[in-house]
């Protein structure tokens, strides 16, 4: 019978770190600490801290009093998912879509993102668990983690929660985002490049000889708000000045679109084209063009946002910017990764395309 390995002697005392208390947003700013850290400054492997955080008898008791005690001190959290990844128990990846208590959750691009990520997340030999919160149970999504439920969130959509998503990113939760890469966020992001579609769709209805160019969407949205940052650019380019009446707020998805958009064509505002930030959206508007008699592209140019699958479909085919949705899963799950692992922050651009079709010519 082979002779049990010998438990090697303590390592030496480690340093001494005062600790002081957390407090709320007290580490905002700093890359949060990662168990290479810890296994650094105590002159051992990561393993051996990983061993060691989780009471293995396999490391002697001095060491992990010792490990413990400056774990504890630098307000290292272990993660109970990523823990558990680490030794195969949790196979399942949080999905959370972030929405307004307007908005619906069978937008087309939204559907389409869902089926990028299960096809990411099989490939991986991993389940996925779909949860919808609103703002006021947002805190659902750091206990999802922390209880060990899932290994890590991927995050459709960040609505009025930035700073509550680099909140987490502080407190070690490992995220990966579908949105505006926002320059003060803490949590990796994938998106398409918001302002430069924002900038092509209002280019191309200026080429077309359009002028009053009307854009829709609420601009306190991450994305919207860049599309419309990219938008005025086009706009100031020509030289033409923004008219706050041809402006109009909601939310992706919302379930009032049609109402929002009848309040608007009721005010018989002078426009000659609309772009508008969602396919959806966008469809809907030529449909109520079309009920008041008023036709597209010969009256009034339409471009809309993502490129879902009805946008060649509906008539007039409607002129679109892409968003790559097949590759979004895909990107998010190997960020998500990523972040459990604890490798540096990174975000990615997927590549912002306009399809022009009928809608604009």
């Amino acid at each position: 019978m082979p002779t049990p390995p010998r438990a090697k002697p303590p390592a030496s005392p480690l340093p001494t770190v005062a600790s002081t208390p957390a407090t709320p947003g007290a580490d905002k700013g700093r890359r949060r600490m990662q168990m290479t850290d810890i296994a650094r400054m105590a002159g051992v492997s990561a393993s051996t801290v990983s061993r060691a955080l989780s009471g293995s008898p396999l490391i002697p008791e001095a060491t992990r009093t010792r490990i413990t005690e400056l774990a504890r001190s630098l307000n290292y959290r272990v993660n109970a998912g990523a823990a558990s990844l680490r030794k195969g128990d949790v196979q399942t990846i949080g999905v959370v879509l972030l929405s307004d208590s307007a908005q619906m959750i069978s937008d087309p691009f939204l559907l389409g993102i869902l089926g990028s990520l299960t096809d990411a997340v099989n490939e991986q030999g991993m389940n996925l668990l779909l949860s919808r919160l609103h703002e006021d149970s947002k805190d659902r999504m750091r206990s999802m983690v922390e209880s060990g439920q899932v290994t890590g969130l991927i995050v459709i959509g960040q609505l009025t929660l930035h700073e509550h998503l680099n909140e987490l990113a502080h407190l070690g939760i490992p995220m990966a985002v579908w949105g505006a890469a926002l320059p003060d966020a803490s949590y990796p992001v994938v998106g398409s490049d918001n302002r430069l579609g924002g900038y092509l769709a209002t280019r191309h209805l200026i080429e077309q000889g359009c002028r009053r160019i009307a854009f829709f969407g609420d601009t306190t949205h991450p994305e919207a708000g860049q599309r419309f940052q990219g938008h005025a650019q086009a706009m100031e380019e020509a030289g033409i000045e923004l008219d706050p009446r041809l402006r109009q707020h909601f939310l992706f998805g919302d379930a009032r679109l049609r109402e929002s958009i009848d309040g608007w064509l009721n005010q018989q505002l002078d426009f000659d084209a609309i772009f508008a930030c969602s396919d959806v959206t966008a469809i809907s508007l030529m449909g109520a063009l079309r009920e008041r008699n008023i036709a597209v592209p010969s009256q009034v140019r339409v471009v809309g946002y993502d490129d879902i699958l009805l946008a060649s479909h509906v008539h007039p085919p409607l002129t679109t910017v892409r968003q790559p949705i097949a590759q979004a899963g895909r990107a998010l799950v190997d960020l998500m990764f990523e972040s459990v692992a604890g490798a540096p922050r990174r975000n990615i651009v997927l590549p912002t395309e306009l399809i022009v079709r009928e809608s604009s010519l």
